[in-house]
């Protein structure tokens, strides 16, 4: 079975479907808030043309989710699916951010919940490449029962692995951590 790499996912807090063009505004607003990106390497996702080459990516690749407040359908930020490994049977998970409103853990621990539940129907293991200095997103999936299990290089930088195996996954009890 092919890897569904932009289904469309509902929770009670988020709702996550595929990127589309005309999404740019709407995740623009939200991405041009610089504290997003404070730990981040790529600091100019904030501003108009580094935003640009990071949406332009994200819809190439295949595989972004545009993240949707549940209850007012507006946009709040956006995650991935990348690099399927089927003979490893892994995905990676990455390119996330919410905006700061929907910081704290409830917003972000259900996006990646239904983002894992969906790739557990796909593959053994998720994995999360982080920036050594990106404390906050290290915690984020630390929270969500990921652990570190290394570094690689990655684009050129060191990036951090982190990663949930599905039966791990499964023995918590697959719950969303607590905001």
């Amino acid at each position: 079975m092919e890897f569904d790499r932009q289904p469309v996912l509902e929770g009670s807090l988020v709702a996550l479907r595929p990127l589309r063009a005309d999404d740019h505004a709407a995740l623009y607003a939200v991405a041009s808030d610089r504290l997003i990106w404070e730990q981040h390497p790529d600091k100019t996702r904030s501003e108009p043309d580094g935003f640009r080459h990071f949406f332009e990516e994200a819809l190439a690749s295949g595989g972004a989710l545009v993240a949707l407040d549940a209850a007012s359908r507006r946009v709040i930020g956006t995650s991935r699916f990348h690099g399927h490994d089927a003979a490893r049977s892994e995905i990676e998970i990455g390119w996330s951010f919410l905006g700061r409103r929907y910081w704290g853990g409830r917003y972000n621990g259900e996006m990646k919940r239904l983002m894992l539940e969906h790739a557990f129907q796909y593959v053994a293991r998720v994995v999360f490449l982080i920036a050594p200095h990106n404390y906050r997103s290290q915690r984020a999936v630390e929270k969500i029962g990921a652990v570190r299990t290394g570094s690689r290089l990655s684009r050129g930088q060191e990036s951090l692995v982190f990663q949930i195996e599905a039966a791990d996954y499964a023995r918590a009890g697959a719950r969303a951590p607590p905001g």
